[in-house]
């Protein structure tokens, strides 16, 4: 069972494009230039977090960055369904504000898209294990009776 080329190049455009957005937008905590990050933070989470909207930024910052590295080098299963998790409490967030209900539904597609990464990444590594297994068994012999 070889991994198809077609699923293979669809897991790496999953793994390249997520991990890079995760990074990027972990660390635009810090210079807020794709958005202004702490009008997301829901008051509900603002009254729950004993921090400032910025402060809790720049501690989320990080936390993205390393999850997208993660995706982006050997783990990225475990860097996949972490992001898929974090993404739903991101849009859980965004909903309990009232507004950015798109960006809310965004985030929900984007969190199934890290769950099929994650997906297609263990579907991947055991089609590895088949090959290598299949590549290092003998063929059989056949003996006539």
């Amino acid at each position: 069972m070889r991994f198809d080329n077609k699923i293979n190049s669809c897991w790496w455009a999953l793994r390249i494009g997520l991990g890079l957005a995760a990074v990027l937008a972990g660390l635009d905590k810090y210079f807020n230039l794709l958005a202004n990050w702490s009008m997301y933070v829901s008051p509900l989470a603002g009254r729950v977090v004993p921090i400032g909207a910025e402060t809790l930024m720049h501690l989320i910052g990080p936390i993205e960055m390393l999850v997208g590295l993660a995706i982006l080098t050997r783990w990225t299963r475990i860097g996949a369904y972490v992001l898929a998790v974090w993404l739903v409490g991101i849009a859980i967030n965004l909903v309990t504000t009232g507004m950015f209900f798109d960006l809310a539904v965004r985030d929900v597609e984007m969190a199934i898209a890290a769950y099929v990464l994650a997906s297609l990444t263990e579907v991947r590594a055991s089609a590895e294990v088949i090959e290598q297994h299949s590549a290092n068994v003998p063929p059989r012999t056949v003996v006539a009776a």
